[in-house]
């Protein structure tokens, strides 16, 4: 699907099972998501691989790919670039869950800007946004790298309270007209 310097970003098939399980049952990985629960294998099984694949057959150039390393090919995780609102290809909302061996190698950023690029270079986005909890800095900094900009810090319902989430959740976005800019400017 998309190539970077070091990243493979590909479909995910059936045999991702494995990867998938092993990335969402650990618990630093899962912290700012459900508070550091392992996801059972029989949901990723169940739920959570059949919604990627699913995506596939709703939408040809949208969805969650899995992430692997070009020179080795090793698994580190996944990327997604989704509609925000059902069918509305003009907002997509930037995502991204990587392997604890994988954090604080750049990959998060280097993905997260190539599929930014890609959302206003090929696929007509106008906006691209990223929302995290407040208190997850790491992500908010690998949005900050990619181009996005501070929105707001927003609060929901959720079913279940974890750590941190007394401080809300933030919005992170970046225009085409900023993106534009920037790339004029000289920024990637």
């Amino acid at each position: 699907m998309l190539e970077t310097e070091r990243l493979l970003l590909r479909r995910f098939t059936e045999a991702d099972e494995d990867r998938l399980w092993d990335l969402d049952r650990d618990p630093a990985v899962m912290r700012f998501l459900n508070g550091g629960r392992p996801t059972p294998r029989e949901m990723v099984r169940e739920e959570v691989l059949p919604h990627i694949l699913a995506e596939y057959g709703r939408w040809e150039a949208y969805g969650r790919w899995a992430a692997e390393e070009r020179a080795t090919g090793e698994f580190l995780g996944w990327f997604a670039l989704r509609p925000v609102s059902g069918e509305d290809f003009t907002c997509l909302e930037l995502g991204y869950r990587l392997r604890r061996s994988a954090w604080g190698r750049g990959y998060a950023t280097e993905g997260a800007r190539a599929l930014v690029r890609r959302a206003f270079a090929d696929l007509g986005a106008q906006r691209v946004v990223a929302f995290t909890m407040t208190v997850n800095a790491a992500s908010r900094r690998v949005m900050e790298k990619a181009g996005l900009g501070f929105v707001r810090t927003f609060f929901q319902d959720w079913p279940e309270v974890i750590e941190g989430s007394e401080e809300g959740d933030v919005e992170y976005a970046l225009t085409r007209a900023q993106w534009e800019e920037a790339r004029a400017e000289g920024a990637d």
